[in-house]
């Protein structure tokens, strides 16, 4: 059993009157890196003492800067298919919804590349609604080929995740092949009773098929997973736990856990009301999640996407978040008709910047705006990755690495004030660089692109 709901309310239970001393203990633990048991991530998810809590957000910060820098890597979603056989109850893709179902061509989804690619981005996430017959997975693996193809004359996609519905190890082993980055699958909610509710009768609603996804995808040779849930369907509480139980049931089964865990709060979508939905979190319930997460997994990327505002986003990226969306559109061929009235997106959207204004914003609060992807491309990844995590040398691959790719983008795709804007910090963070010879290549390399060369990397 990957979540066992007895212990999980158990821990709750010894949990709720935790003392101040208690709870100090535990902050003076996560100082460490080493991460939390169980019960200690229970005691932090009743924190109400607001020093505490204030301590909390700071330590979870100096985490995230230890580990990560002050990097935030970047990405979009790209939505191919809205045609769904479920009728999952949050959901703008449910089938009762009465909307014209569509799925890109090939061409279509090529169209959509060159627009992402004119934004700048590099990777995306790859979306679909959950068909068999309308969206099988050789359309999905014919839509990846046809990304990877697509290059603009300043660049391409070099990283695709996708974010699928689960499916078998033979379908996973071909995912693989087709050299995706992270499969991402988010388990809605781990309340079990919750999510049969949520999931009136259809594929998705087996809640045993779905918590074992990630077994069948490691099986079939996809080491990069990402979990997650959508705050708002149960307790918060129980979901959090939840997450670090299944995280900590794949790192012994297969020695290495989520590569990410992304966390969507449940936002108002076509034919569905939020008043339905008991367990909606508020913003400091957020944040107080974002930073519990980083200070118990602290090794593990957090993604936000743009469900969130822009100000909600500016903030928590201080307490945890690694990975933001940009430019995002969340519907079908959204990008190309973003002004066309056609608008059936899957949930609303908090945050309606543009790249530039993202990375303007980001570069504003002192961090770096990363398009990287070397390491899916050198192998970094699965127990690897997380070895040189550890161990504090990524730092010497991915400072540099996200410095060329703002670079890159800044030289492509920036105005006159973001050029300016960045160009200071590139060069002021490359002067921070401890190892002469990663400081010489990136200097050298720095410069290649100023001259014309793309795709450089440590």
């Amino acid at each position: 059993m990957i979540i066992n709901h007895q212990y999980v309310e158990e821990l709750l239970e010894q949990s709720q009157n935790a003392s101040k001393e208690e709870i100090n203990e535990i902050l003076e633990k996560a100082k460490t890196f080493q991460g939390l048991s169980h019960l200690e991530v229970a005691k932090l998810l009743y924190i109400q003492n607001e020093e505490q809590i204030n301590e909390m957000y700071k330590i979870a910060g100096e985490i995230k800067r230890a580990i990560y820098g002050n990097r935030i890597v970047v990405f979009a979603p790209l939505y191919v298919s809205d045609f769904c056989v479920n009728n999952c109850t949050y959901c703008g893709y449910q089938k009762k919804n009465p909307f014209p179902r569509r799925k890109l061509t090939m061409e279509e989804i090529q169209q959509e590349v060159k627009i992402l690619e004119k934004m700048g981005h590099k990777r995306i996430a790859l979306e679909a609604g959950e068909d068999p017959v309308n969206c099988s997975i050789d359309y999905i693996l014919d839509a990846i080929d046809a990304i990877y193809q697509t290059e603009n004359e300043k660049g391409n996609i070099r990283r695709i995740n996708v974010n699928i519905a689960a499916t078998t190890v033979e379908n996973y082993k071909r995912l693989k092949e087709k050299n995706i980055g992270t499969y991402i699958l988010f388990q809605e909610t781990y309340h079990k009773p919750t999510y049969e509710k949520v999931h009136p009768k259809s594929l998705k609603s087996s809640y045993e098929y779905h918590i074992t996804a990630f077994d069948r995808a490691m099986e079939g040779g996809i080491d990069d997973v990402g979990g997650g849930v959508l705050f708002g369907l149960a307790d918060y509480r129980f979901e959090v736990l939840s997450l670090m139980l299944h995280n900590q049931y794949l790192e012994e089964k297969f020695g290495v856990g989520f590569h990410t865990i992304s966390v969507p709060r449940l936002k108002k979508a076509e034919g569905m009301n939020l008043t339905q939905f008991p367990h909606i979190i508020d913003d400091e319930t957020f944040k107080k999640i974002v930073a519990i997460i980083r200070i118990a997994v602290p090794y593990t990327g957090i993604i936000l996407s743009t469900r969130e505002t822009s100000n909600i986003r500016e903030e928590v990226i201080n307490y945890g978040v690694s990975q933001v969306s940009a430019g995002s559109c969340t519907g079908v061929g959204g990008y190309k008709e973003h002004d066309s009235g056609r608008d059936v997106n899957q949930f609303e959207i908090g945050d309606h910047r543009t790249p530039v204004e993202v990375l303007k914003e980001l570069l504003k609060d002192g961090f770096i705006p990363s398009y990287c992807t070397a390491c899916y491309r050198q192998g970094r990844t699965g127990d690897r990755f997380m070895r040189l995590a550890k161990s504090g040398q990524i730092q010497n691959v991915c400072g540099p690495n996200a410095l060329m790719t703002l670079m890159e983008f800044i030289e492509d795709y920036g105005d006159e004030e973001l050029y300016q804007q960045a160009q200071r910090v590139i060069y002021k963070e490359a002067e921070k660089i401890e190892r002469e010879d990663i400081k010489k290549l990136l200097l050298e390399n720095l410069e290649k692109i100023k001259e014309g060369d793309r795709d450089l990397y440590v």
